[in-house]
């Protein structure tokens, strides 16, 4: 009594985890483990009684198929009756006429050898004359006397027997009456079928006939019957002789094993019986062959182990205590996965907040499920995505803020003044008849009125043309011959509406960095068409001096993600001020690519929408 109350009290100082944990483990380990040894005793037997009735269902089928296969090489020799001058032959003896006689005898024994491929063998003995003849591997002896013929033991049974076959247990194949030439490499174990010839109908004996297979046909049909290395099989004349086992040492044995009597004693009602000895422990399927000959008194026996027949029971058992182990597993997790599953939802948005204080406005899940915690969550989104929008209309505001500044500092100077200047200049050059002079100071008027126009964002693709011409008869000017440019716009594209100021930046960006050390020949092209997708592709390339792979990857680093770290950079800082108003106007739609080879030459790609969004066209 004492002890029962301090158990309790043990039991009620653990905690709420500790008491579902070992409930939960008795209540499923007591069942269980009944179930287990319930389900192994009736697997076991069920599979003892489906087994031996599926075996010996298999074994019967074997037993027939086996039975049809040696009577059919024991019936060989009834095709010789029905061949009238071969037995004529066997009658009246081969002196009688010689030549016709063997040529007969040999088409016969070539015939009958080649029915069957398992032949290794075949004699023949004719009573009259004493005469034997043999074929060895398709190779015909010569005529042999056979006069002591009732010294083989088979032949001097059948004579003084009314059966017509005697098969001969498996043996090393030997030559007949020493007519054969058998090389020692050759010598294999044979099944010889003896068949006595008489006269019908007077019953006269008249001869024999002998055919040696090789056990490969029996092996194929018995290799059906049981499973390789596993259980034991096995093929018994009525004297006990193994003609056939799974185990190959045996073959031509005689049998003397206790079980063997046991199964000649059991009746034929009964088709299996236990045995456990030294050797074997397991159940043995039997079945006895017909009582008619020459099969008369055969047995067919296969042995199963009892760690064979009870294998997949002993599986089902392992499975079904791994199952149990893994549903312990289980339970013990189970309180502590509670836990977690409550917790992890707002691990997960601690880590995201952190992320946030870092300035990463990104959150790294997709959903926190449709609870409490998924809401949390979509709101959470929610929030990033609102401060991100705020940061990218900041970042419009601070550009626009840049080009209000700029436009300021344009409208500081008076462009009617410099209009004016240039026309007055243009004049003076005409009245000196100094034609060029005149055609360079309208291109930089052009140049003037288009930069300091403030009341246009978005131009047709046609006059960012237009204003790179005059930028480019100037530069023309400048380096004379050693300059040639080509502008190749399709008509098409030309009414394209795009940003301003972002085909000049990038020629100016040729003779910045790519011409000023150039010694040879300098070209600048400028292309323009459109794609299928329903987007613009403009291109400007030259020939410069290009940049190396490391140059180029920094800059493509520049102008996808960062801001140039070094301020001399100043073709990253252009080509980075014109993606970042594209990006802008084309809501990230927009694409720019930088290319250059190691020959020189370097190469400006950008893909535009065909449409300006109507919020910046109005802006």
């Amino acid at each position: 009594m004492v002890s029962l109350i301090k158990l309790t009290r043990m039991i009620m100082g653990w905690s709420i985890r500790k008491k579902l944990i070992i409930f939960l483990m008795l209540v499923t380990i007591l069942p269980f483990g009944f179930s287990i040894a319930i389900t192994y005793y009736q697997t076991t037997k069920s599979l003892n009684e489906q087994f031996v009735s599926k075996n010996y269902d298999l074994i019967v089928k074997g037993k027939d198929d086996i039975t049809a296969y040696l009577q059919s090489v024991a019936m060989m020799t009834t095709g010789l009756y029905r061949y009238t001058p071969f037995m004529n032959v066997m009658s009246k003896g081969v002196s009688q006429d010689l030549i016709n006689n063997q040529e007969e005898i040999r088409r016969m024994l070539i015939y009958l050898y080649n029915t069957r491929p398992e032949i290794e063998q075949l004699h023949l003995y004719i009573d009259y004359g004493h005469d034997s003849f043999t074929n060895y591997h398709s190779t015909l002896s010569g005529r042999g006397t056979y006069d002591n013929v009732l010294s083989q033991p088979y032949y001097a049974k059948l004579i003084h027997s009314k059966n017509l076959t005697a098969i001969e247990p498996p043996h090393e194949i030997y030559s007949y009456n020493h007519l054969s030439f058998i090389p020692e490499s050759e010598k294999t174990d044979v099944l010889s079928f003896h068949n006595i010839i008489r006269d019908i109908p007077s019953d006269q004996f008249l001869g024999f006939f002998s055919i040696d297979i090789n056990l490969s046909r029996l092996k194929g049909i018995a290799e059906r019957l049981y499973t390789k290395n596993e259980e034991d099989f096995y093929i018994m004349n009525q004297n006990g002789v193994i003609v056939y086992s799974s185990n190959k040492k045996l073959i031509g044995t005689k049998n003397k094993d206790k079980w063997l009597q046991k199964v000649k004693q059991q009746s034929s009602l009964n088709k299996s019986l236990t045995w456990k000895d030294n050797k074997f422990s397991g159940v043995i399927i039997h079945e006895k062959f017909s009582d008619s000959d020459p099969l008369k008194g055969w047995y067919i026996v296969e042995r199963i182990p009892y760690n064979v027949l009870y294998q997949s029971a002993r599986k089902t058992a392992f499975i079904n205590i791994l199952i149990g182990l893994v549903t312990i597993v289980i339970v013990v997790f189970a309180t502590m996965f509670v836990s977690l599953k409550l917790t992890a939802p707002i691990k997960i948005l601690i880590a995201n907040m952190k992320r946030v204080e870092k300035g990463e406005f990104q959150a790294d899940f997709e959903t926190l499920g449709n609870d409490e915690f998924g809401m949390l969550g979509r709101h959470f989104q929610l929030m990033i995505a609102k401060i991100n929008e705020l940061i990218e209309k900041e970042y419009k505001l601070e550009i626009e803020n840049k080009s209000t500044q700029l436009k300021v500092l344009q409208s500081q100077v008076n462009p009617h003044f410099l209009y004016n200047a240039f026309q007055s200049i243009g004049t003076l050059a005409l009245k000196h008849k100094a034609v060029q002079v005149y055609s360079l100071l309208t291109s930089l008027s052009r140049m003037m009125r288009y930069s300091m126009n403030m009341n246009e964002d978005i131009v047709p693709l046609s006059k960012e043309v237009e204003h790179v011409k005059s930028y480019l008869a100037l530069q023309k000017q400048r380096f004379s011959e050693n300059f040639e440019y080509e502008l190749n716009i399709n008509a098409e594209a030309e009414n394209i509406q795009v940003p301003k100021m972002i085909l000049q930046p990038l020629v100016e960006n040729c003779f910045k960095h790519g011409f000023d050390q150039k010694e040879e020949k300098s070209h600048i092209l400028i292309k323009a068409h459109l794609l299928e997708s329903n987007m613009v592709c403009i291109e400007v390339s030259d020939n410069g001096i290009g940049v190396n792979d490391q140059q180029l990857r920094r800059i493509q680093e520049e102008l996808l993600g960062g801001s140039t770290k070094n301020v001399t950079e100043r073709k990253t800082i252009g080509l980075k001020n014109i993606y970042d108003r594209l990006q802008i106007y084309y809501h990230h739609k927009a694409e720019m690519i930088v290319n250059s080879t190691e020959n020189g030459g370097f190469t400006v790609i950008i893909n535009l929408p065909m449409a300006v969004s109507k919020e910046d066209e109005q802006s």
